[in-house]
């Protein structure tokens, strides 16, 4: 499971501190799946990344007794001036993992050809798009972090990614953030709402979309 208990993130603002997040308390379990909800700048980016461990929450405690990944498509953590292949090797290195196997999907899922032999700085943003994409579904976790990002790309991607993401990782546990409440009612079992800092906890999908709309 994920346990978070009494997050609360602000940042430095002018001579005090804005709150963004004040107090979520949250259990995810092994293939739940949760839809977190809210308005831009509510903070849902910020609670994925405080999962996912790229940012420290500024009080609270996070839990994680299954593995993680990273922000689905998050490119934080490239390294401009390596190629693709090399920043593949870096991950491989990282989690333990057979690097031809990596490259063999990388290869696969991105469709970048000799763009892979590149240095990652060169590259569109879209191909970044792609590589970050392709890096975070190589290693299998338990738990996937989603915020919004599975829209990139042309459709045939987007395809891609939902068969990797939706249909041969179902029974993984699911963070998703979106406001594609279509998405969140497809896909999800559960429901966290943000609003103006506040973080409540829904089993009724319906009842967090509809409360959600009348923001």
């Amino acid at each position: 499971m994920i346990r978070c208990t009494g997050l609360v993130k602000s940042y430095p603002a002018g001579h005090g501190r804005k709150l963004v997040l004040g107090g979520v308390d949250l259990t995810i379990g092994r293939g739940q799946k949760l839809g977190v909800l809210g308005r831009n700048g509510a903070g849902k980016t910020t609670l994925i990344k405080m999962i996912g461990g790229v940012e420290m929450p500024t009080t609270g405690r996070i839990e994680r007794k299954m593995t993680v990944s990273w922000p689905l498509g998050f490119g934080g953590g490239f390294q401009g001036s390596l190629t693709g292949y090399d920043n593949a090797r870096f991950i491989a290195r990282i989690y333990g993992r057979d690097y031809r196997e990596i490259q063999d999907f990388l290869e696969d899922f991105t469709e970048l050809g000799r763009q892979l032999a590149m240095p990652v700085k060169t590259y569109s943003s879209g191909m970044r798009a792609r590589l970050a994409f392709a890096l975070s579904l190589a290693i299998e976790f338990d738990c996937y972090l989603i915020d919004e990002v599975i829209m990139v790309g042309d459709q045939n991607f987007q395809r891609k990614c939902h068969e990797e993401i939706f249909v041969k990782r179902a029974d993984r546990a699911l963070i998703l953030a979106s406001h594609s409440v279509e998405t969140i009612r497809q896909y999800c079992d559960m429901a966290l709402l943000i609003d103006r800092g506040t973080a409540t906890v829904m089993d009724d999908i319906d009842e967090a979309i509809a409360l959600y709309s009348n923001m």
